[in-house]
């Protein structure tokens, strides 16, 4: 490949190397191979000169390789994004766990540094939409011969997915004095979110004594009707032989291990009651917390086989973080700030609008989405992750924020509603977020400030709280989520937002007023126009 700058008269079939933004307003994208109209274009601008990259015979282009790599891997359960810039995007479309074989993106990343790809991490719990990797070309183009050894390293089970199964779980609690019933209806409704991205439910509940034979005589009973069967001891499993463990011999069932490298959850039971998984459940299963229970539930109704060797690997990576409830922390945290990431939704259709894409529409000097997107991308500075959500007309909406600090997440369903661009926005963001900032593309009066005034209201208030943006005692938007609202947020249907969620928890809301921006939306040609009229920016 040769690179760098050359005659425009020269310079047909190049690969433009850098955006221009020409004198008549015309927009050339970087990555594009020059046409004749578009030297026409050049010259008339005035430039005699541009970078370019010239690819050789024996090279393939950055989308193309991109592409090739990513239907190489292609499995039941994923789905590709068109490529762009020499970039293939792979999202789950099944809720499960990710399988990933380390060992051939190794030798792949190894061929050649302008091949690259990255994963979730092995193991990792996906719901349907989530991102899951990413092929990157990073030059305009790479040598065939290293592209054929990358493609010979992959195939369909490199990364799939381990479909999640819907299974009817039978849960056995045991009682003492000092066990308060409303601690064990929380463990209920904790475990009923653990279950609910698989489809699977609680088909049956019995609390007996903390007694071997009450608890044999509930695995009897029980034992039928379950496709996995959940224990969870009034007092941890301590020994082998206590309770729980000799209660599962008694009943014929077997122990296939007690105990488990990965803290919390060290003290966890898996045997099997004939051909039903059993899991004696550790004491921190009660906490919404990720532990070790987690890891083995998951790949339980992944339909997959935990031998004991599986959990005696699971020590490289199981020191997971503390939990509240711990009563002895073994260290002093450290204090760090929340990691927030910023969703723009920009995936609508504006069907208010007319036939003109509302975001694209120019108020101003330029289009109505760039107002939101450079105000979180400016906020990004600040360590803010931004995702800008695409769907309809997405190549234009990402040329349109192609040069700002940010990434895209693009929703293939966007014709079903807002709440499939706000499932995928929280895909895109929940692995590293710890709270999010909603933001809707066509708020042009929202600004850097009150994106910061957001941020401090969260700082200031109690853990968990929702922030929301007013307007004269009016709610609005952004809305700034906390982390443990996630899954809520990926589970709304229709073409609907968070309100009812907001109505759940009025008591966890703060109001933060911004004034007319958190109102001000441009959703029709008439506020379009009073807009282009009257509408000035702060910032």
């Amino acid at each position: 490949m040769k690179f760098g700058p050359i005659p425009v008269n020269q310079a047909e079939g190049a690969i433009l190397a850098h955006s221009l933004k020409l004198a008549s307003g015309v927009r050339l994208k970087k990555g594009l191979p020059l046409t004749p109209k578009d030297i026409e274009n050049l010259v008339q601008s005035g430039i005699d000169q541009v970078t370019v990259a010239l690819l050789s015979e024996d090279e393939i282009g950055e989308d193309e390789a991109a592409s090739r790599l990513a239907e190489q891997l292609l499995h039941t359960g994923l789905r590709l994004d068109a490529a762009s810039t020499g970039r293939v995007n792979v999202f789950a479309t099944k809720n499960g766990l990710l399988r990933v074989d380390k060992g051939a993106i190794d030798r792949v990343n190894q061929i050649d540094p302008g091949i690259t790809i990255a994963t979730l991490e092995d193991y990792a719990e996906v719901n349907s939409g989530r991102m899951v990797a990413t092929i990157k070309i990073i030059p305009y183009g790479v040598k065939s011969t290293a592209l054929d050894l990358a493609l010979d390293a992959l195939d369909e089970n490199v990364v799939k997915i381990s479909t999640y199964q819907a299974l009817k779980v039978g849960v056995i609690a045991t009682q003492l004095p000092s066990l308060k019933p409303s601690v064990m209806d929380k463990t209920i409704r904790v475990l009923e979110q653990r279950l609910l991205l698989s489809g699977s439910t609680i088909s049956r509940e019995i609390r007996v004594p903390h007694e071997s034979a009450a608890v044999k005589q509930a695995l009897d009973d029980i034992c039928d009707e379950s496709d996995l069967i959940i224990l969870f001891g009034a007092s941890a499993i301590s020994d082998i032989g206590d309770v729980i463990p000799s209660a599962l011999v008694e009943a014929g069932g077997a122990i296939t291990r007690f105990g488990m490298p990965v803290d919390p959850g060290n003290l966890l039971l898996l045997g099997e009651l004939g051909e039903t998984p059993v899991i004696g459940a550790p004491g921190c299963s009660r906490s919404p917390a990720e532990n070790g229970f987690d890891w083995i539930l998951q790949r339980v109704l992944a339909g997959m086989p935990v031998s004991s060797a599986d959990i005696v690997g699971m020590g490289v990576g199981g020191l997971l973080m503390e939990i509240g409830s711990r009563p002895r922390p073994r260290e002093k945290p450290v204090e760090t700030a929340p990691k927030t990431a910023a969703i723009i939704l920009a995936a609508g259709q504006s069907s208010r609008m007319g036939p003109q894409n509302k975001l694209l529409a120019k108020l101003k000097d330029k289009a109505l989405v760039r107002y939101v997107a450079e105000a979180a991308s400016i906020a990004a500075n600040k360590e803010l992750d931004v995702v800008v959500v695409s769907g309809h007309e997405s190549n234009l909406v990402r040329e349109e924020l192609e040069d700002l600090d940010l990434r895209f997440a693009h929703n293939p369903k966007y014709e079903e509603g807002l709440s499939t661009s706000l499932a995928a926005g929280i895909s895109a963001i929940e692995g590293d977020a710890d709270q999010a900032i909603v933001l809707l593309g066509d708020m042009p009066g929202i600004t850097v400030s009150m994106i910061d005034q957001l941020l401090e209201a969260a700082k200031a208030a109690s853990p968990g709280s929702i922030i929301m943006a007013t307007h004269n005692g009016k709610r609005g938007n952004p809305t700034l989520w906390p982390k443990a609202f996630f899954p809520s947020l990926r589970a709304i249907s229709g073409d609907v937002g968070a309100r009812h969620l907001i109505g759940q928890n009025q008591e966890k809301v703060v109001e933060v007023e911004l004034g007319e921006a958190a109102s001000f939306d441009v959703d029709t040609p008439d506020v379009l126009k009073i807009a282009r009229e009257q509408w000035r920016p702060k910032e």
